[in-house]
């Protein structure tokens, strides 16, 4: 068994990105689950802090009963080499290593990487391509959340939806 990382803005943690984390908790010894800072100010494309977004997928994990995931973050930097060096340094710089990612950019980085003197893993970085849920798309669930669209509710973990809530209660 191998360490599984899923790096992910995670805006929000939907339902996608929960299947993701239950079919890494089959395959892998490790589950970590690397949330990417941005640097910019919340916005309509990054609408949750690094806090929010930690909280929500905790509250997810919880309520799908994961107890044995780790939840790590990583701020963004200007060179996709250095974020990924980051990326694998915050998951403990496992030996080979499984990048798990619906993102073919992120997984050419990591796949990039593999194999190099100083790439924060020992071995070969494996990547794994995550297929995407249809109908559930974080521009959208973003949308609906920012029209007070209820659908949303349908489309993230219970945890995340009652995080979420209270979230927007505040604002």
């Amino acid at each position: 068994m191998q360490t599984c990382i899923f790096p992910g803005r995670f805006q929000p943690f939907h339902n996608g990105h929960l299947m993701v984390v239950q079919g890494m908790m089959k395959m892998c010894e490790n589950a970590i689950i690397v949330i990417c800072e941005s640097a910019d100010k919340k916005s309509s494309e990054d609408p949750f802090s690094l806090d929010e977004r930690r909280e929500m997928i905790s509250a997810a994990l919880l309520s799908a009963d994961i107890m044995d995931a780790t939840i790590v973050s990583v701020k963004d930097t200007q060179s996709d080499e250095a974020w990924a060096h980051h990326v694998l340094d915050s998951a403990g710089n496992p030996d080979e290593p499984l990048v798990w990612s619906g993102d073919e950019n992120v997984r050419k980085i990591f796949e990039a990487k593999s194999g190099k003197a100083g790439s924060g893993s020992a071995g070969k970085i494996a990547t794994k391509k995550i297929v995407p849920v249809p109908g559930i798309v974080g521009v959208d669930i973003r949308k609906m959340i920012a029209s007070r669209d209820s659908q949303w509710r349908k489309k993230v973990p219970a945890g995340a939806m009652d995080t979420i809530e209270h979230i927007l209660e505040k604002s």
